[in-house]
């Protein structure tokens, strides 16, 4: 007790007092990762993708002071489930917990996944940012599988899966109305062409549920990597409705019509990209026009082109415009699909 008592006067004043928890909860296992997700989340459940300075949340940095107080600045403004923020604590706490029982990390995934069912809107969508809605931070976000990463961890919660079945049994009723109104709005905001439904859009009006813009290079038009993300999400669920199996394979015919055999997007001459030929390549672009299916491309003043070419050398380089997004889809995944669900 003696000694106990040394160390708990000795470390009045440090972060934590780790001399003293280390002494007195040796039994209590921690993951190093963990441990950060702890402190970077944010006071209403979510975690930022950037800090208050805009600097990267990376948990591989030192927890230094500096960076300490760079945590505390940042405002619950920042909760995001952009680029996998929040989605991505709350899969790692919930692994954590299982291979810790450190109850601290259970609690604050918990605490995550509140965030989420509170930032879903009652159309069944996600919004990029809560509560933050300056910009397109409010438009319903597939970008970057935003809302499909929100949508999974639903997904996990109500069939008990990837570590999820240490969740409270409470969330079961609140993850099914949350994955039920997401597929609802997954199902609402396909996009039809001439009465047919094709694929999705990045983002959308949250009000409206129609296609929108985000940032000045990326119009409003059908999204190849974020619509395959959402097929291969529709994929998974359980005995699926004729509605979602219609959705998913009109979205698959579309990848097929629009298929580019015989070039691929790769570096060119003067450090520059563009369009190669290659016998073996299949490609699709990054975005199509939501109405003629063809490739378009934007630049930082707002314009659209059609042709990669024609945007500014900076975006060429600096941008996916072309990619292998739905080759494995067609190849594979969708097949196998197919005989699973009665094809």
């Amino acid at each position: 007790m003696k000694n106990i008592f040394i160390i708990l006067i000795a470390c009045v004043g440090l972060s934590g007092c780790a001399a003293a928890q280390n002494t007195t909860s040796t039994s209590v296992k921690t993951d190093s990762i963990a441990e950060k997700m702890l402190v970077y989340q944010l006071s209403n459940g979510g975690w930022p993708k950037q800090l208050e300075d805009k600097s990267v949340v990376k948990y591989e940095y030192p927890l230094t002071e500096s960076l300490l107080q760079k945590i505390k600045a940042t405002s619950a403004l920042h909760a995001t489930i952009d680029n996998n923020a929040t989605s991505r604590e709350i899969n790692a706490l919930v692994l954590a917990y299982k291979q810790t029982a450190n109850k601290a990390y259970l609690q604050a995934a918990e605490k995550g996944v509140d965030y989420l069912l509170k930032a879903q809107y009652a159309n069944g969508g996600w919004p990029q940012y809560y509560p933050d809605k300056s910009s397109y931070r409010a438009e319903i976000t597939y970008n970057d599988n935003a809302m499909i990463n929100a949508l999974t961890v639903m997904l996990n919660i109500v069939y008990q899966i990837n570590g999820f079945e240490v969740i409270n049994t409470s969330y079961l009723p609140k993850a099914e109305k949350a994955l039920k109104k997401g597929i609802e709005c997954i199902l609402k905001t396909q996009v039809f062409q001439n009465g047919k439904p094709v694929i999705w859009a990045a983002q959308y009006d949250e009000n409206t549920l129609k296609p929108a813009k985000a940032r000045a290079f990326e119009p409003a038009s059908l999204s190849t990597g974020e619509s395959v993300g959402i097929v291969r999400f529709l994929m998974k669920l359980k005995s699926p409705s004729t509605e979602i199996k219609t959705a998913i394979k009109n979205a698959v015919d579309w990848f097929d019509n629009t298929k580019i055999v015989g070039y691929k997007y790769g570096n060119i001459a003067n450090n520059d990209k563009g369009l190669i030929a290659d016998a073996e390549a299949i490609s699709w672009a990054r975005f199509y026009d939501l109405s003629t299916n063809k490739p378009i491309f934007g630049d930082r003043d707002n314009s659209i082109k059609s042709s990669v070419e024609e945007i500014s050398k900076e975006r060429r380089v600096g941008y996916a415009w072309y990619g292998t997004f739905a080759q494995n889809l067609l190849a594979k995944e969708y097949p196998k699909w197919l005989k699973s669900n009665g094809g």
